[in-house]
C-alpha cells in the first residue's frame, strides 16, 4: 500500500476506535441509569411487603397491604423511571430553574416567583388533612429512597451525565410533599383559561375601534352547538336539574403594561400546556348501559396538551391486597410523576374523566402606580412587598422586588419598571389559584370513591384547576359535575383588562358556591358529551363561569356521531375508539363552498379542484387537508395580519371560525381590505383567490408541484420534543433526547384534536395527550394509550414505544384485575422493609 494510503488508512482506524470507544461510553452511562424491575430491593421504610409487575410496556402495577406502602411505592417507581422530569417540574414550580441552567433561565424564575407559587403551595399543605399530609409523607419516603440509592450523576438518567458538563456540582435535594403539591400549581398555570384573551382583547383596541374588536369575540353559538347541561337550574339556592329557570331576559343579546404582561406570561415555562392557548382543551363523554352492548356504562377521555418527551401522562395501577381502613384503594389509571395517586382513571367501581371547564377564574387589573404605592378608591395605598434571592449556577444571585396591590402580584414588573404616569401603568394579576386550596385532597378521596355520592364530595374539593368531570360506575349511574372555585365580579365579565383604582370589578369574598355549579346523574338521553363547550345556556343558568368557551364544533361532532353510532345499534368500546380519531375539519363545509365560488385562474385552480367533493376527512395520506389547511393558514394572514398587532393574530382556533363565517357573508365587511395597499380595496373573493394561490405556491415549495401528490402527514408532523434539553439549541444533545418525526391526522379542532399554530407553520403543536376508553361492563376490558411511553430515560425500550401506536390511533389492554396483571408481566421487583 502506498505510504500516503497507509496514513490515510491508520487515521480512519484510530478515528473509528474513538468512535467505538465514545459509543461505548455514551452506552453504558445511558444503561447504567435504567431501573432494576427485577428480583428484590429493600425500601427502609415500608411496613410490609410490595410487589411491582410491569407488562412489556414498562407500565407497573403496585400491589400492598398498607395505604402509606402503596404510596411510598409509587413514590420509588415514579423516581425509577422519571426524576429528571420530577426533579426539572420542581424547579420550575419554585422557580429555581436558574440553579440548574444558570442565567438563560432567569426570566422563567422572575415570572413563577413574582406570582409565588411555591409560596401558596406553602400556605396550602398544613391546611391539607393529616391523611392526605401522611400519604404525601410516603410518597416522599419512597423518591427519596430511591435518591439515596442513586448517587451518581450517571446512576439517575442521562441529563444528569450531560448536566454535570455545564453544572458539575448541582446535586439533586431530596424531595419533599411541598414539592408534590406545588406541582399543581403548574397544572392550573397551563389550564387557566381565558387570561390570553384578556391580553388580546386589550392589544387588539389599541388598533382597532371597539365595534371591530367585537367582531373577534363572537358569542356561543348556543342554537347550533349545545352545552354540556341541557336540563336544570339554580332552586332554593341549589342547582337542581329538575328544575326549569322563570322567565327572564336572555343575557346572550393601557397597552404598555399589557405587552410588558404578556411578555411575563410568555416567560412561563409550559408544564403541561402549550403557548398556543386555543389548543389547550380535551374530549370527554359517557355513555349509559341504555345504548352499549354490555348494558353498563362506557366512559371516554383524551386531554388535549403539548406535546412532550416524555409525556406529560404516567400510567399505574395502584392496588391494595385487600381494601379496609388500613388500605382502601384499588384505581388503575393516568398519574403524574411527582404525586402521588391517579389523576384519571377508575377504581374498582367508578370511573371518572376530565375536560377543561375553562372558567374564568384570573383577572388583569389595571393599576396607577406612584413610587411605592398604588390608588385605590381615591386613595394611595402602600404596595405589599417581597425580596426573592435566585440563585445562578455559573453566576452571582439575583434579588428579585416582588409588587403587589390587592388585586395581585404586578406581572409587568418583571420585565421591567414603568415610569409612573397619569394612566394605568402596571398590570396586577387576580387567579385562583394564587389562594391556597385543598386539590391534594380531592385525589386521595377521588381515588377511594365508590358511588355518585362520594364522587361529588370528592369533586368538591377539586377546586383549582376546575375541570369538567364525567362519571360512570358498575352499578349503571352515568353523571356530569363541575366543580371548581369560580370568582364572582361585583361587577364586568372577566373578558377584558379591567381598572383596578376603582374597586367596582373587585372579586367578592366567596366564589359560586359548589351547590349551585352544574351537575346532572343519569340525563334522559343517555350520555353526557363534554369538550370545552359551554356548561350550560345563561338563558337557564345565572351565575357568570365565562364567556370564553370553546365554540362547541368538538362536542357537536362528538354527539352527532355518538347518535349516528346509537342509531345503528349498542356502541361499544370499538365505536368509542372511532370517535375519538375522527379527524374531521369541521369548518370546511362552510369555507369549502365559498373558495368553489371564486373565479380562479393558473395552477392554483388545478389545486383547488382537489376540494371538489372533499368530506373534509384530515388523514396523514390526504391531499384535499393539504391544500386546505394551506388555503387556512394563508386567508388568516391575509385578511388579519394588517392591522392586528402582533399579539392578537390568529392562530386558527374554533375562534376563528365563527369570525371568519361572519366574514364571508360580508364581502365588503372592513377586515377584507389590505390596508397595506393603499391604492386597492380588496374585497372577500379577492382575499379568497390569493389565499388559494399563495397556498399553492407554498405547498408546491414545500411538496412539489403535483398536487394529487401531497400528504396532510407531510407537513402535520410531530416531534416528540423534551421537556428541558430538547430546544437546548445544541444538535447533538437534541438528538439524544428528541424522538420522531410521526405524521399525524387531525387537526386543531377536529376530534382526534393534533393542533398546530398558523403563525408557525403546520408542526403538531397540542395533541391527545392520553386516549381511555372505560367498560364498566368489564374494567379489565377497558383500554388506554399514552403518547410516548411510561420511561424517561432516552434510549430504553419503554421511552417511546406506545409513539407510533398512539399516532395510528391505536389502544393497549388497560387491564387492573390481579389475575390478567399478573399475567401479562414480564418483570417483577419485590420490595422488602
Amino acid at each position: 500500500m502506498p505510504r500516503p494510503l497507509r496514513w490515510f488508512a491508520r487515521l480512519v482506524t484510530v478515528l473509528l476506535a474513538i468512535v467505538l470507544v465514545l459509543a461505548a461510553v455514551l452506552v453504558y452511562t445511558v444503561r447504567q441509569s435504567f431501573p432494576q424491575l427485577e428480583g428484590t430491593i429493600r425500601l427502609p421504610g415500608l411496613t410490609g411487603n410490595v410487589e411491582i409487575y410491569r407488562d412489556k410496556y414498562g407500565i407497573p402495577h403496585i400491589y400492598a397491604d398498607t395505604s402509606e406502602d402503596l404510596f411510598m411505592a409509587q413514590g420509588f417507581v415514579h423516581a425509577q423511571d422519571r426524576f429528571w422530569e420530577m426533579d426539572f417540574r420542581r424547579h420550575v414550580t419554585a422557580g429555581r430553574l436558574s440553579e440548574l441552567f444558570g442565567a438563560a433561565t432567569l426570566d422563567n424564575d422572575k415570572a413563577i416567583r413574582t406570582m409565588g407559587w411555591r409560596q401558596v403551595a406553602e400556605q396550602e399543605l398544613p391546611e391539607l388533612t393529616d391523611r392526605t399530609r401522611r400519604f404525601l409523607d410516603s410518597y416522599a419516603k419512597g423518591v427519596n429512597s430511591w435518591i439515596t440509592a442513586n448517587p451518581n450523576a450517571s446512576d439517575r438518567s442521562l441529563e444528569y451525565s450531560i448536566l454535570k458538563v455545564q453544572n458539575g456540582a448541582y446535586d439533586p435535594e431530596p424531595w419533599a410533599p411541598l414539592d408534590s403539591v406545588s406541582w399543581l400549581k403548574a397544572m392550573a398555570w397551563d389550564l387557566r383559561t381565558n387570561l390570553e384573551d384578556e391580553i388580546d382583547r386589550g392589544l387588539a383596541l389599541t388598533a382597532l375601534p371597539p365595534e371591530r374588536v367585537a367582531q373577534l369575540y363572537p358569542g356561543y353559538p348556543y342554537d347550533e352547538h349545545s352545552p354540556i347541561v341541557t336540563q336544570g337550574t339554580i332552586d332554593q339556592e341549589r342547582f337542581d336539574q329538575a328544575a326549569e329557570p322563570r322567565p327572564r331576559q336572555d343575557p346572550r343579546s393601557g397597552a404598555r403594561a399589557l405587552g410588558e404582561a404578556a411578555r411575563t406570561f410568555d416567560a412561563v415555562p409550559t408544564t403541561m400546556g402549550a403557548a398556543d392557548r386555543e389548543g389547550i382543551g380535551s374530549n370527554s363523554w359517557v355513555v349509559s348501559g341504555q345504548h352499549t352492548k354490555s348494558g353498563k356504562p362506557l366512559l371516554a377521555n383524551d386531554p388535549h396538551l403539548s406535546a412532550q418527551m416524555p409525556s406529560v401522562w404516567y400510567q399505574v395501577g395502584l392496588h391494595c391486597r385487600e381494601l379496609s381502613e388500613s388500605c382502601s384503594y384499588d384505581v388503575t389509571g393516568f398519574s403524574f410523576s411527582g404525586v402521588p395517586g391517579v389523576i384519571i382513571g377508575h377504581t374498582d367501581k367508578i370511573a371518572w374523566g376530565f375536560t377543561n371547564l375553562g372558567p374564568d377564574v384570573a383577572d388583569l387589573f389595571l393599576e396607577k402606580v406612584d413610587g411605592d404605592t398604588y390608588l385605590y378608591q381615591g386613595e394611595q395605598v402602600p404596595l405589599e412587598t417581597r425580596e426573592e434571592r435566585i440563585e445562578v449556577a455559573g453566576g452571582d444571585p439575583v434579588t428579585l422586588t416582588v409588587r403587589s396591590t390587592r388585586h395581585g402580584p404586578l406581572v409587568n414588573e418583571v420585565m421591567g419598571q414603568v415610569k409612573p404616569s397619569g394612566e394605568a401603568n402596571a398590570v396586577a394579576l387576580s387567579w385562583t389559584a394564587l389562594m391556597p386550596g385543598r386539590t391534594v385532597d380531592a385525589i386521595f378521596e377521588l381515588n377511594e370513591a365508590t358511588d355518585w355520592h362520594e364522587f361529588q364530595a370528592a369533586a368538591a374539593l377539586f377546586e383549582v384547576p376546575a375541570q369538567n368531570l364525567v362519571y360512570a360506575d358498575t352499578s349503571g349511574a352515568i353523571g356530569y359535575q363541575a366543580p371548581g372555585r369560580i370568582p364572582v365580579r361585583k361587577a364586568g365579565d372577566g373578558t377584558a383588562p379591567v381598572p383596578g383604582w376603582t374597586g367596582e370589578y373587585d372579586w367578592n369574598a366567596a366564589p359560586i358556591p359548589y351547590d349551585q355549579l352544574p351537575s346532572v346523574r343519569d340525563p334522559e338521553e343517555g350520555f353526557v358529551v363534554t369538550a370545552n363547550n359551554a356548561v350550560i345556556d345563561p338563558a337557564r343558568y345565572g351565575p357568570l363561569l365565562t364567556k370564553d368557551w370553546s365554540y362547541g364544533y368538538r362536542s357537536q361532532r362528538i354527539l352527532d356521531l355518538l347518535r349516528e353510532e346509537i342509531g345503528k345499534g349498542k356502541v361499544d368500546a370499538a365505536a368509542m375508539s372511532r370517535i375519538q380519531r375522527d379527524d374531521r375539519n369541521l369548518f370546511a363545509e362552510t369555507l369549502v363552498p365559498s373558495l368553489m365560488a371564486v373565479d380562479l385562474a393558473g395552477p392554483s385552480k388545478e389545486a383547488r379542484a382537489l376540494l371538489d367533493g372533499w368530506d373534509g376527512a384530515q388523514d396523514v395520506g390526504s391531499a384535499p387537508a393539504a391544500y386546505y389547511n394551506a388555503v387556512w393558514r394563508h386567508l388568516l394572514e391575509r385578511t388579519f395580519h394588517d392591522e392586528l398587532p402582533e399579539g392578537a393574530r390568529p392562530n386558527g382556533g374554533d375562534r376563528w371560525y365563527e369570525v371568519v363565517a361572519e366574514l364571508l357573508r360580508a364581502p365588503d365587511d372592513p377586515f377584507w381590505d389590505d390596508t397595506r395597499t393603499e391604492q386597492v380595496t380588496e374585497r372577500r373573493d379577492d382575499i379568497l383567490r390569493l389565499a388559494m394561490a399563495s397556498a399553492y405556491q407554498e405547498l408546491s415549495e414545500l411538496l412539489g408541484p403535483d398536487v394529487r401528490a401531497w400528504r396532510w402527514g407531510d407537513l402535520h408532523r410531530l416531534t416528540l420534543t423534551h421537556g428541558s434539553l430538547g430546544t437546548s439549541g445544541i444538535a447533538p444533545i437534541e438528538a439524544l433526547f428528541n424522538r420522531g418525526p410521526l405524521a399525524v391526522a387531525g387537526g386543531k379542532d377536529a376530534v382526534n384534536a393534533a393542533g398546530w399554530n398558523v403563525q408557525e407553520g403546520y408542526a403538531v403543536t397540542t395533541v391527545p395527550s392520553m386516549r381511555m376508553i372505560v367498560d364498566l361492563g368489564d374494567l379489565d376490558e377497558s383500554q388506554w394509550i399514552n403518547l410516548t411511553g411510561a420511561s424517561g430515560h432516552a434510549f430504553h425500550d419503554n421511552y417511546w414505544d406506545q409513539a407510533e401506536l398512539w399516532a395510528k390511533g391505536e389502544l393497549l389492554p388497560m387491564r387492573s384485575e390481579a389475575e390478567s396483571v399478573t399475567k401479562s408481566a414480564v418483570h417483577t421487583l419485590r420490595l422488602r422493609p
